[in-house]
């Protein structure tokens, strides 16, 4: 049976010229903390459904697993209504945005790109340009909130995209690796550069029957070649290594400077759904068969070597996202019973804890300065703020009306000169849509939050109880705050 997560929706790169809103004819909108969206309708949440957002201590709890799931059934979004063909008709390009002015509220969203033409499964951040990935199998790039470019894979919907030294890779559930380069004179043209591995490298390898292994289906297949989707892209840029996993359970290593495959790793006993290079010597993965694994490489001459360092988790259900800190000291892993498992990094990495915020899976994961975004197939996104061994959840972002399958951060290097740590955050989802967040590190927790919205609304003036010096006293019902 084959594995597509194909929606319909799907169209091509042609079509009429897209239209835009612009944003000074868009009023500005009110935002909170809690519903960031004001075009979306709050998602009510009872008191008794996140009853544990905190970090923990508590070992993850496990979730549904079967057995019988094929290599890659381990992403949770398979069996998703989201994951269906649409029954909507295409439709231009619209872009919603609002003016990024000095009183934008510390997490609030800032635009919102969306167009019917496919879920959007992959996003990167480079500089001022946004690519987006989706099942159209289109790459867009995005400028000021504004179209800037696009261009087209042949096949494949496009699950993963990484920028680096001037190129763009794009993995592709057909379980190929496309290289793009921009055009030094037109930097709206993309173009394509090749295919890993190279053509020339196939041919080579094809001739010597010791290069093929048993594959997919127990057909042979060359080892440089992956038989499944290419689920996760991660660079090393000190190394110039690229790594690639698949659901054919391996990890591919790629030197970027001649597209050669050094390595196939046999990671894991099912889909690789997640792997982070770090900056050091160290690779970790994540797996539908509920394992995250840490690789030490070893440089052989011109090619590299990578040993099993140790197993981070073992559980039933899948893990199906990583993320690591700059710093690389602390590592985050997603799992499809929506937990979000953390280990710190000592002489070996020790577990931390259990950040609780979701109700459904985990779908993605990234890290920025102090703060961790984990998105959803809940529709939300929560904003963690680490100090020391704490977690906090700053924030729930709410707005999209589906899953959310991918995120991209960058510093705003604007506040960063006005002294405070904020980031620009892309959420890409199942409904569509890519929306566009500000987020401060500064920003109070819910509790705190919750607790300056009681004192505010519901502060009441006793005229008998204000003493002569003009000071008074409030008065009010105790705040019932969640801890987070």
């Amino acid at each position: 049976m084959e594995r597509d997560e194909r929606g319909g929706g799907g169209g091509g790169g042609g079509g009429g010229g897209p239209m835009f809103l612009e944003s000074n004819t868009i009023p500005r909108p009110k935002f909170n903390m809690m519903h960031s969206d004001p075009n979306m309708s709050a998602i009510s949440i009872p008191d008794d459904d996140f009853p544990h957002r905190h970090s923990s201590v508590s070992p993850a709890s496990p979730g549904f697993y079967d057995h019988s799931r094929m290599s890659g059934e381990g992403s949770p979004m398979m069996m998703s209504p989201w994951n269906q063909s649409s029954p909507f008709n295409k439709s231009q390009w619209s872009t919603a945005s609002t003016n990024y002015e000095d009183n934008v509220p510390q997490n609030s969203l800032i635009g919102s790109l969306v167009r019917e033409e496919g879920h959007i499964y992959s996003l990167a951040a480079s500089g001022e340009l946004l690519y987006t990935g989706s099942d159209s199998k289109n790459i867009r790039v995005w400028k000021n909130l504004k179209e800037f470019s696009a261009f087209k894979s042949s096949s494949g919907l496009v699950k993963a995209i990484i920028v680096a030294n001037g190129k763009i890779f794009t993995g592709h559930q057909d379980g190929k690796i496309r290289v793009w380069k921009i055009s030094p004179r037109n930097p709206s043209l993309h173009k394509r550069a090749g295919t890993l591995p190279t053509l020339k490298d196939i041919f080579k390898s094809s001739i010597n029957p010791s290069n093929y292994i048993e594959g997919r289906r127990r057909r042979s297949a060359l080892w440089i070649k992956h038989s499944d989707a290419v689920s996760c892209l991660s660079l090393n840029k000190e190394q110039g290594l690229l790594y690639s996993a698949s659901w054919d359970r391996t990890i591919k290593v790629w030197r970027i400077s001649d597209s050669k495959c050094l390595e196939s790793i046999s990671a894991h006993d099912d889909a690789v759904n997640a792997v982070v290079a770090s900056v050091d010597d160290l690779v970790f993965s994540g797996s539908a068969d509920g394992t995250v694994k840490v690789w030490k490489r070893e440089m052989l001459g011109k090619t590299t070597k990578h040993a099993l360092a140790e197993s981070l988790l073992k559980q039933e259900c899948a893990v199906t996202s990583l993320a690591m800190n700059r710093a690389c000291s602390v590592a985050y892993g997603g799992s499809s019973d929506g937990l979000v498992n953390f280990w710190e990094r000592g002489k070996q990495f020790t577990h931390g804890g259990v950040l609780k915020g979701h109700k459904l899976a985990i779908l993605c994961l990234a890290s920025a300065g102090n703060l961790l975004f984990s998105g959803s197939a809940d529709k939300t996104i929560c904003v963690w703020r680490r100090d020391g061994t704490i977690h906090t959840c700053l924030s729930v972002l709410t707005g999209h009306t589906g899953p959310v399958k991918c995120l991209a951060t960058e510093e705003d290097a604007e506040s960063a000169r006005k002294g405070e740590q904020r980031w620009i955050v892309y959420s890409g989802s199942l409904d569509k849509s890519v929306k566009v967040w500000s987020v401060s590190e500064m920003a109070p927790d819910l509790n705190q939050m919750a607790m300056m919205q009681q004192q505010q609304q519901q502060v009441t003036y006793d005229a008998d109880s204000v003493p002569s010096d003009g000071s008074f006293s409030s008065a009010g019902r105790n705040s019932q705050n969640r801890r987070y």
